[in-house]
This record gives structure tokens, sequence and C-alpha cells, in this order.
């Protein structure tokens, strides 16, 4: 397999999902902006979101595709084939039984979830009804990641990669055509939204089933046991269930504690949406793409082999993630204002996201390094030492937040979960290093600093232009011109600006060369 070439496939319906996701996100934030049930429906979607990345991805993505790669690699495609449709009844059967009982007891569930919501009934009676209709998509997810397990150890990305593109078409239809006939001022564009969410699980899963279908491997039902694969399965699971969810335990942790600032959900997670774009198409597709590589590679005893992937995705997420960190911190105020700012969204949401942003910015390094340290334990059937270095990083984000919240407000929440993902990067490293697992090798040495000096002499630039010729520039456009239209241009040539100076200082430091990639893509 092509590591590069695979992340490229990952990474490309990663990026034109999260397009798509900021285009539902601008849409939502002009339908609902950030009132009550703007608050309502993004602890809906984060909810089930939450235990769909907790119960599924991060359990199957760290212990499903390793048994599942030892089943095909070691006893060929017939065990493996057994041991995902053993998996899958197992799974769908727990889902259910969960599913009900979270229906009949999210008015309880809702006092933990966003216990600020109790102050004010009507937002607190509107989020428990979300609740209840997005959360049957975390049982469609759970069998789409388990799908998208199978087909990513096969070396087949494309459609687990292109499933969330569905979630934000149909988020799109519903807030073009379907909320504009809803009064918003009951909760009417929310309730649409909700019921979208349910409907999108159905559609990822119905294409994720005939992706399996014609790859040979779409499980058959059959009646729930406890083999000694699914006992397997279930022991290197719960581990995983924290470690690759950490991510949304933070941000969860930090919802409740937002829920005691009116707004501060939403501005969270407006930043939070901006920050995941890169982490999404750099730091989540490495990992989906290193974890069945290093599997392979390690049940054919190639350490060397092992040692080189993950030097090479630590090379290349870097020099992606660095300048994208650099940017967010450098000019989040133009990010956050021609993205959002519009309808329902004003001046003041502005500043308060871009605090937020930048924040986030801080950590986003971390949350790509965890992506990429992670599969070395994972591959290896050993999700128990990241269980408790993600419980570490969980730490300090709890004490973190609850401390800066009260001292510094919403934002607090945003620097404690960049202080817990750094905790979390460190401590994986840390111990592949001393277990012998991972060491830098001579290019990524040589590299790694050069790839910061020129992320880091971009990220100056990029301020220095928005802060001192941005309004230069805006006053000598021509008549005509929109504000919003001028924001777009402004923010267009910063983009393409700094993409342009941090790819010519990659090629003058040597953090970077075209003739590298090139040679990649051919291998």
């Amino acid at each position: 397999m092509n590591l590069l070439k695979s992340f490229a496939t990952v990474g490309g319906m990663t990026m034109m999902s999260r397009v798509l996701g900021f285009v539902r996100d601008i849409l939502i934030a002009a339908v609902l902006g950030t009132g009550p049930v703007a608050d309502a429906f993004f602890v809906a979607f984060k909810f089930p979101n939450l235990f769909r990345r907790l119960f599924a991805e991060g359990a199957f993505n760290s212990a499903f595709v390793p048994l599942f790669a030892k089943r095909l690699e070691g006893e060929g495609e017939k065990s493996a084939r057994q041991f995902a449709e053993e998996a899958f009844a197992v799974l769908l059967t727990v889902l259910i039984v969960f599913t009900a009982i979270a229906q009949l007891a999210m008015p309880w569930l809702m006092y933990g979830i966003a216990p600020g919501f109790s102050d004010t009934p009507d937002k607190f009676d509107m989020a428990v009804v979300f609740t209840q209709i997005a959360f049957p998509y975390l049982l469609f997810m759970s069998l789409v990641a388990l799908l998208s397990g199978v087909l990513n150890s096969l070396g087949k990305f494309a459609a687990a990669a292109f499933a969330p593109v569905l979630l934000n078409i149909i988020l799109i239809s519903t807030l073009l055509f379907a909320a504009p006939y809803f009064d918003n001022t009951s909760g009417g564009a929310g309730l649409a939204l909700v019921w979208g969410v349910s409907a999108a699980g159905v559609a990822q899963l119905a294409m994720l089933m005939w992706a399996a279908h014609r790859a040979g491997f779409m499980p058959r039902l059959r009646m729930p046991k406890m083999t000694p694969g699914v006992k397997r399965l279930i022991v290197l699971g719960i581990p995983g269930v924290i470690a690759g969810g950490i991510a949304q335990i933070n941000l969860l942790i930090g919802t409740i504690i937002a829920s005691l600032q009116d707004g501060a959900v939403s501005w969270l997670y407006y930043a939070d949406r901006v920050y995941q774009l890169p982490l999404g198409v750099i730091g989540i597709a490495i990992g989906i793409v290193l974890l069945p590589d290093l599997a392979r590679r390690l049940r054919a005893d190639d350490e060397g082999g092992a040692m080189w992937s993950q030097n090479r995705a630590m090379e290349f997420s870097m020099l992606l993630t660095l300048p994208a960190a650099a940017a967010l911190i450098a000019i989040p105020g133009p990010i956050i204002e021609t993205l959002f700012e519009r309808g329902a969204f004003d001046a003041a949401d502005t500043l308060k996201t871009q605090m937020a942003l930048a924040a986030f910015a801080v950590g986003l390094p971390a949350f790509v390094l965890i992506k990429v340290f992670s599969p070395g334990f994972f591959a290896r059937e050993n999700t128990v030492t990241p269980m408790r270095f993600a419980a570490a990083g969980i730490a300090v984000n709890i004490a973190g937040s609850l401390i800066l919240f009260y001292q510094i407000g919403f934002v607090g929440i945003a620097i404690a979960t960049s202080m817990a993902a750094w905790v979390n990067a460190g401590l994986l490293w840390f111990r592949l290093a001393a277990n012998g697992h991972y060491a830098a090798d001579e290019r990524l040495k040589k590299r790694l600093p050069m790839i910061l000096v020129a992320s880091a002499a971009m990220g100056g630039l990029l301020w220095a232009t928005a802060t001192y010729a941005g309004p230069t520039a805006a006053a000598m456009m021509p008549g005509g011109w929109t504000a919003e239209a001028l924001g777009i241009l402004a923010l267009g040539g910063l983009v393409a600006g700094g993409g342009l100076v941090y790819a010519l200082l990659c090629q003058i430091t040597g953090a970077a060369r075209l003739s590298d990639l090139k040679q990649a893509l051919r291998r």
C-alpha cells in the first residue's frame, strides 16, 4: 500500500466533507445564530456524535482493525469474514439496547450533558427532544465504523472516507429547502435539522453496506455470541474507547462547563469546527491510513518498515499541520468574520469565537501527533497504555477548564483542551521511544526544525499583512463591493499568499522538496 496515496485519498475526501461542513455551519449560523435553539441543537448533535466516536471509531479503529488484519493475513478471508460477522452481530445487539435505554433516560441524562440548561426550562426541554431524535445516528454510524474498518483493512479507503459527505449534503439540503418553512423562534428549524441528522445516518450506512458487498465482505446477520474473537475485541476495545475518543471526551467536558455561560457553547462549537478542518484532513486521515499499514507490517515482522512509516507520517503531518496552526493563531479574526459573521451571528460573536479558535489552534499539532503515535500502540494490540495517557489528558482538561473558566471565562476551556492534548501526545511519544518502537530518523531530525521555522515565518507574515496591509488594501478597492465580498477576497488572498510563501520557504530551507513528493507518489 502506498502510504501517501492512501492518505491523499482519505484526506481529499475529508477535505470535501469539511468544506461542505463549513457551508453547513455557515448556514446554521445564519439560521440559528447563537441563541437557545442553536445551543440545544449543538448539544443534541454532539451527544450521539460523542458516543459514535467512543463506541465505534475509538473501539474499532484501535481494536477491530489489528484483529481483522491479523485474521486476514494469517488465516485467510474466510476467518476474517467470520470475525467481522461475529463483531457485527454483537455490536448491533448492544447498540439497539443502549439506544432504547438512552431514549428513555434522556431527560435525566441532559442534567449531566448540559447542566446549565436547567436554568432555562424551554431550552432544556428542547435539547431533550432534539437529542432523542438525533440519537439513532449513533446506531447507524457505529455500524458504519465497523464496515469502514473492514474496508480500510482491505486497503479500500474511498467509500468510508466519502460517507461523511452525505451528512453534510443532507443537512445543507435541510437548511436550504426545509428549515425556511419553520418558525425558528419555537425551535422549528432546529427540529428539521435533527431529523436530517438521523436521515443522514441511514444514508451513510446504506452506502457502506453497498461498498462492503462489492468488496465481498458484507457481514451476514447471525445470532450474537461471545466467541473468543469477540471477547478479545472487547478486551482491547474498552481501553480503545477512552484512548480513541479523548478529543471528544474533552470537548464534552468543555460543553458541560460552557453551558454555565450564555452563548459559550455556540462560540466553542464554531471555533471547534474551524480547527477541525486541518485536524480531520491531516490527523484523522493519517491515523486511518497508518493503523492498517502498521498492523500489516508488524504481522510480517517488518519493524524497520513500521518505523519508516511512522517517521514519514510524522514528517508529512507536521509539514501540513504546523503552518495551519500558525495561520489559525495569526489571523483568527478574518477567518471567523468571513465564514460566520452574517444573519444572527454578529461582530460580538466573531470576537468571542476568534479567541477560542486561537486557543484551540495552539493544541492542533498535539491532536495530530496523538493520531500519529497511537497506531504504534494499537497495531501491537496495546490499547491500555494509550487509555492511561488519555485519562491523564482528561484529568488535565477537567482541572484546567474548571480553574481557567472561573478566571478568564469560556476561553479557558479551549486553553485547557490544548494543554490536555500536549500532555497526551508527550506521554505517547515518551513511551513509544522508551519501548524502542519509535525513534526519529535523520531525515526527520533535519527537516522538522526547518518546518517550524517556515511555519513561524509564514504566521508572522500573515499577522502583519492582516493587521497593517489589510485596511489599506480595503480602502483602495473600487466602489460597489460589499463588505462580505471584500472579506472573502481578503481571506482568499491571505490563504493563497501564505501558502505560496510557506511553499517557497520549505524549498529554501529544505523542509520539503517537490522531488520528494513526486518520488513518494510513484512508490
